[in-house]
């Protein structure tokens, strides 16, 4: 595959279309950014304070702008899902290669954002099959890192029937906080 910042994949399987998020998302996302129901299964860790949450659509459409220009900088990608079925964007993932002085250094990051009515263990488990296989490589990683806190009970089962193990190892953030919840897998 080629470097995922000059050129980012296109990625799919029959359920789902996993692409380099767009503008043109905005509306569609906003459903999910503007759920107070979705908030607790978001992964701010060191964000700076943000927890995601858009009460107007114009600030979902900021957030796309600022994605962007870290996928241009090589900051990070963000890729939009799309349902098939519905033709609608109902989440988004983050990933990038992490380098820390940590347990996940040289990592893959990832971060996954869905919609309420896809937070569960089998549509969860249709984006994994898309997304995890193919990033061991875009990112140059042996390990995927993901969140999923003690009541996100769906993403838990989507997990481990993927083969994500539960880590008790911290993210230390950037200023030294330090984050818990992980699970990872392993190439």
């Amino acid at each position: 595959m080629s470097n995922v910042y000059e050129k980012c994949p296109v990625l799919e399987n029959d359920k789902f279309v996993i692409r380099l998020i767009d503008e043109k998302d905005a509306k569609d996302l906003f459903l999910v950014y503007s759920d107070k129901n979705v908030l607790p299964f978001l992964n701010s860790d060191n964000c700076h304070g943000s927890n995601f949450y858009c009460e107007k659509e114009e600030y979902v459409l900021e957030s796309i702008k600022y994605w962007k220009i870290e996928y241009a900088n090589r900051g990070f990608v963000r890729f939009s899902i799309v349902d098939k079925t519905m033709d609608q964007v109902i989440g988004t993932i983050e990933l990038f290669n992490r380098k820390a002085d940590d347990y996940f250094t040289d990592c893959g990051l990832m971060r996954i954002d869905v919609r309420n009515d896809h937070e569960n263990k089998e549509a969860l488990k249709k984006i994994l099959d898309v997304i995890v296989a193919p990033s061991f490589e875009l990112f140059s990683c042996d390990m995927i890192a993901t969140k999923a806190p003690i009541y996100a009970v769906e993403r838990i089962e989507a997990l481990k029937d993927f083969g994500f193990k539960k880590t008790e190892e911290c993210l230390v953030g950037q200023d030294g906080w330090k984050y818990h919840d992980y699970w990872v897998i392993h190439k």
